[in-house]
């Protein structure tokens, strides 16, 4: 395990203070965020972790090459659309939830009994079949909503707060649930008859009017319908809470085509990145690179046809320098595009390099033990990197702080600066740096509050 803390002021480094933290309700290792919808990574011409958007360094490695296909929602998720369960309630509770199921099924039952029949002729009628229709669905959003609420309160749900059923959804669930709580009644009506006929068999022993080996053969069948009698019930409970998981939350099939609907978009817009790359590629070299050689070639021109070997020898000292400096720039271009120094140092080191070049002081802490898998360790650098430039130029900050660790298979990247804040999570640099960690299935939390600190983490999963 490594640590270590630099910081860059003049030629000396030392370690700075850090700056403190608004801890996130739930999450008091990371600030309150934004979670990050996009799905592809597109090389960010960068939104400061707490400034507008500039030039910032990119490349392609942002582009991840795998995604991860999310399962069908469970409840237990704990995303924005398939947020999670709580911590499980004790059984007392539980038992009284299940018993008010009965009822609620009850309920439901005679909804569709009483109002589905009075409703009938009205629903084949196809001039108030709108309007009947619309009254039979008053009763059953509000018998779904005292649903939700039971699963919540009693059992510990915790649903999508904005997913709305469909009607057609709410009516099949609660066709379900009426069979299965009224078969989970039957089944707590057979327990409860159970537990009498132990009570008359154990005062029917003490009494002295049952032989051991009638008392043994009731024994042993008790024990088997008790195991049968439990088995249903455990059964009748997963299924409850598998149809409400399935009407008050999006299914496999909504799940799947959402994802579908995402890398179609994530398709184009890594074309449109890869191009906008090569263009910021050329721009660099045309504007910069070229225009350094042009003028290296005029001074060894001049230096060529000069009559005073004084001339000459002034003219190549500046053509030496002009060498000197395009040679400089043009190892920023190759560092811009991809580090090297990912490859043959690893992620430590060319965090380092981030922190050296940088205007303003920057600490650097990284706490993680082994390589990280490739893409991992690119989207993490260029995090870095775009914050901390940005940072320096358009935050006002004076001092910016980097923390990298591992958090149970997520690598976490923190990025902090006491600028003036005020970050727009929807600017244009900012949704790009959405996009690169979103690539890699990851999330982007940002806290920038106007006056400072901004704090921005990036949390990249390493399985």
């Amino acid at each position: 395990m490594t640590h270590r803390e630099r910081a860059r002021t003049g030629d000396r480094r030392v370690p700075l203070p850090g700056h403190p933290d608004r801890p996130c309700p739930g999450r008091p290792d990371l600030p309150c965020s934004v979670r990050t919808p996009e799905l592809v990574s597109i090389p960010v011409q960068g939104e400061s972790a707490g400034g507008r958007a500039g030039n910032s360094a990119a490349g392609h490695a942002g582009i991840a090459a795998h995604h991860r296909l999310p399962g069908p929602w469970d409840g237990r998720n704990g995303e924005d659309d398939a947020a999670a369960i709580g911590r499980r309630p004790s059984w007392p509770l539980r038992s009284v939830g299940a018993l008010l199921g009965c009822a609620t099924a009850l309920l439901g039952s005679l909804h569709f009994l009483l109002v589905g029949t009075a409703l009938g002729p009205f629903l084949l009628w196809p001039l108030t079949r709108t309007s009947a229709f619309g009254v039979l669905m008053t009763g059953a959003r509000r018998l779904a909503a005292l649903e939700r609420g039971r699963r919540s309160v009693f059992f510990g749900d915790r649903f999508p707060e904005h997913y709305k059923a469909s009607d057609h959804k709410i009516l099949r669930y609660l066709a379900v649930r009426s069979w299965t709580g009224l078969l989970c009644g039957i089944v707590i009506g057979l327990l409860a008859f159970g537990v009498v006929l132990a009570g008359v068999l154990v005062r029917g022993t003490a009494q002295g009017g049952v032989r051991w080996d009638e008392l043994l053969t009731q024994v042993l069948l008790g024990a088997v319908l008790l195991f049968l009698d439990l088995q249903g019930l455990h059964s009748l409970a997963a299924l409850d809470a598998r149809t409400a998981r399935e009407c008050f939350g999006p299914s496999e099939r909504e799940l799947l085509r959402r994802r579908i609907r995402e890398l179609a978009t994530s398709r184009a817009a890594v074309v449109q990145a890869v191009d906008a790359e090569r263009r910021r590629i050329e721009r660099d070299l045309h504007d910069g690179i070229q225009q350094r050689l042009v003028a290296l070639a005029m001074l060894l021109g001049r230096a060529r046809r000069g009559r005073s070997p004084e001339q000459a020898e002034a003219l190549l000292r500046q053509a030496h320098q002009e060498s000197q400096d395009v040679l400089a720039e043009l190892r920023e271009v190759a560092w811009r595009v991809y580090p090297s120094a990912l490859d043959s140092l690893g992620l430590e080191e060319a965090l380092a390099g981030v922190s050296e070049r940088c205007a303003v002081p920057v600490r650097t802490e990284y706490d993680v033990a082994g390589p990280l898998p490739q893409p991992v360790a690119t989207a993490a650098y260029f995090v870095v990197s775009e914050c901390v430039t940005n940072a320096a130029k358009h935050s006002g900050a004076t001092a910016v702080s980097v923390r990298v660790e591992l958090h149970g298979g997520m690598l976490v990247v923190r990025i902090q600066d006491n600028g003036r804040g005020g970050a727009n999570p929807a600017g244009t640099g900012l949704s790009g740096l959405r996009s690169r960690v979103a690539a890699l299935d990851g999330a982007l939390h940002i806290d920038s509050p106007e006056g400072g600190p901004t704090t921005m983490t990036a949390e990249l999963p390493c399985a």
